[in-house]
């Protein structure tokens, strides 16, 4: 089992995701998605409206590369830039058919909670301790 960590916070201890699978950081603390601009001119029609920023291709290719042996074992951690949470949630999606388990921090508890991201049609997270919300 492995816990896909999407960004390394700083300061942050993670060190208690271990007891879920041996940790793997996708992203470092530096780095960041959005920071290159798209040509609104090419892509007039799209983009006119709105300055949009795309994700690097470099991070994306390193991020399906890491994920490409995603399995119904693994989780994905959900720590760091929203923009790569969203990116890393969305691969795994696509590679899991909807259905993946998230590690979330409960701030209250002081420990991560195992959450279940079941059939991304039905938009339903349960707790893998049975528990619903």
């Amino acid at each position: 089992m492995t816990v896909f960590i999407v960004q390394e916070m700083r300061g942050r201890d993670i060190t208690d995701a271990s007891e879920f699978g041996d940790l793997e950081i996708l992203l470092t603390a530096k780095e960041q998605i959005g920071s290159f601009l798209i040509n609104p001119n090419l892509h007039q029609r799209h983009y006119q409206q709105c300055n949009m920023s795309v994700v690097p291709d470099a991070i994306r290719r390193r991020m399906l590369e890491k994920l490409k042996t995603f399995s119904e074992k693994d989780y994905l951690l959900l720590a760091g830039d929203p923009a790569a949470i969203a990116l890393a949630s969305a691969i795994v999606s696509y590679i899991t058919s909807g259905c993946f388990k998230v590690l979330k921090w409960d701030r209250l508890e002081q420990k991560y909670f195992p959450l279940l991201v079941d059939n991304v049609w039905q938009t339903q997270f349960n707790y893998l301790e049975g528990e619903s919300e």
